[in-house]
């Protein structure tokens, strides 16, 4: 592989430092080791060593999105430090081709004192964008980060989301090479998770990614390659999904072992499992048995809708054919009514009303689930079902889709709604209209623990086979 394609190249990184027992040991230190010199007697050290990073090498290459996982200490914000040049290294090198952009914690670059309009202009020049460019640039800036009037006031007087929206929005528009982020998508609200999230999507065609977080499921939706830190050693480096799995099952061992459990942990190479084409008499409507529990008997309920509010869209594409003005979901109780707050696993209606501005033919609608990190978890259209005898529509006239399905039961967090109205074929077609974010709704105590969505059982039991 040539040089040229790397953007950073790591190569027996270690940070030491020195702890010290009580402050006279440190005045001992500078002087003891010189008066031992000059006696020619040997000296004692007066600290104890702590590497929080030893024996480090890795290459990323141009356009590669790297995933940093780890528990808490293992040396993860250590390492993005020496690769920012934040902080210099004991032993070892690193090289990082290009301008880097970093959001290494809360606020970092940020002087506290100043408005946000100010630490824009310090962290741009810190950056190496000159003035000018800030300046046409700002407003794109006080876009992004969408913190109204708090733009001149001083940053400390900034909620945790704030911080991260200007950080962010900064760092977005610094023309960098590479993008290290720690933890900093951990904070503020799922709309600007969301925007976040598109723009790193978009960021990786065109740079390179270092992701330092502890929810594993970003690191594999994000990242095609993860390294794994313990104890401040590079404990493995390969496919995200390869790494983040042995890491999960060494942190569950761990865990047990705690307890004064054994767990084996046993690797093996993926292999996909065959269909077998049976469909175990499924019915149609699958209502799961457990519901009474899952809800609570039907007095605790877990998914709370958000409406539909055109002034809160900030992300909206098409050609203009068509405009969306109003979505709605609705989550049916078991008494068929629409509620506000259910369990997950009811009946869902998700309607999206359209205003026709030119002559339309063949429309389709559609829409997207998706949770906090941008992840599509499912969604659907019309064109299967009208195109054998598509719709056609004139100007002045508003069409209306619904999609009624069984909501899936979901982990607990933020989700949102991406609509969207195309004409053409499922192939071939023209996006009139597609809003980012149209609808979110958010899980509360989701019984429901692993993987992205849960389904409702038809039945769950245990029999006894044989002596």
């Amino acid at each position: 592989m040539s040089s040229d394609d790397m953007n950073i190249r790591v190569e027996g990184l270690g940070k030491r430092y020195e702890i010290y027992a009580q402050p006279a040991d440190r005045l001992k230190q500078m002087l003891m080791p010189r008066v031992g010199w000059a006696l020619g007697r040997p000296h004692r050290d007066y600290f104890k060593e702590f590497w929080a990073l030893r024996n480090v090498s890795f290459n990323v290459r141009r356009g590669e999105t790297v995933g940093i996982i780890g528990r808490n200490g293992s040396g993860k914000s250590t390492l993005l430090q020496m690769v920012c040049g934040t902080l210099h290294p004991t032993e070892g090198s690193v090289a990082v081709r290009g301008r880097i952009a970093a959001l290494l914690e809360l606020g970092a670059g940020f002087n506290p004192e100043f408005t946000g309009r100010e630490n824009v202009y310090l962290s741009g020049l810190l950056y190496g964008i000159s003035e000018s460019v800030l300046r046409s640039r700002f407003q794109s800036i006080v876009d992004f980060a969408d913190i109204g009037d708090f733009i001149d006031q001083p940053v400390k007087t900034y909620s945790s989301g704030m911080y991260v929206r200007l950080a962010f929005a900064v760092a977005a528009h610094v023309d960098a090479d590479t993008l290290v982020i720690d933890e900093a998508l951990s904070v503020g609200d799922v709309r600007f998770t969301q925007k976040c999230m598109r723009y790193l999507r978009d960021f990786q065609k065109r740079g390179t990614l270092l992701f330092v977080s502890h929810d594993t499921g970003a690191v594999t939706n994000l990242c095609s390659r993860a390294i794994w830190l313990d104890g401040g050693e590079q404990v493995m480096d390969g496919s995200a999904r390869d790494v983040v799995e042995r890491y999960l099952a060494a942190q569950h061992a761990a865990d047990r072992a705690s307890l004064g459990e054994s767990v084996t942990v046993r690797t093996t190479a993926n292999s996909d499992l065959p269909a077998t084409g049976e469909d175990h008499g499924m019915p149609a409507d699958v209502v799961d048995p457990r519901k009474a529990v899952l809800n609570g008997e039907a007095t605790r309920n877990l998914i709370e809708v958000f409406d539909f509010d055109l002034e809160q869209i900030d992300s909206e594409f098409g050609a203009g054919a068509a405009r969306i003005v109003n979505v709605q979901l609705q989550l049916l109780g078991g008494d068929g009514k629409a509620h506000r707050l259910v369990a997950g696993g009811e009946v869902a209606d998700l309607s999206i009303d359209v205003d026709v501005l030119q002559p339309i033919d063949a429309p389709i609608f559609g829409f997207y689930v998706k949770d906090r990190l941008g992840q599509r978890i499912f969604g659907d259209n019309t064109y299967v079902s009208y195109h054998e005898r598509p719709v056609q529509a004139q100007p002045g006239t508003r069409l209306r889709a619904h999609f009624r399905f069984r909501m899936p039961v979901l982990p607990s967090g933020d989700y949102s709604v991406d609509v969207a109205l195309a004409t053409g074929t499922q192939e071939s077609h023209t996006q009139q209209h597609w809003i980012h974010d149209a609808i979110s709704f958010k899980a509360h105590e989701s019984t429901m623990r692993h993987g992205l969505v849960g389904i409702p059982m038809h039945r769950i039991e245990i029999e006894q086979v044989g002596a």
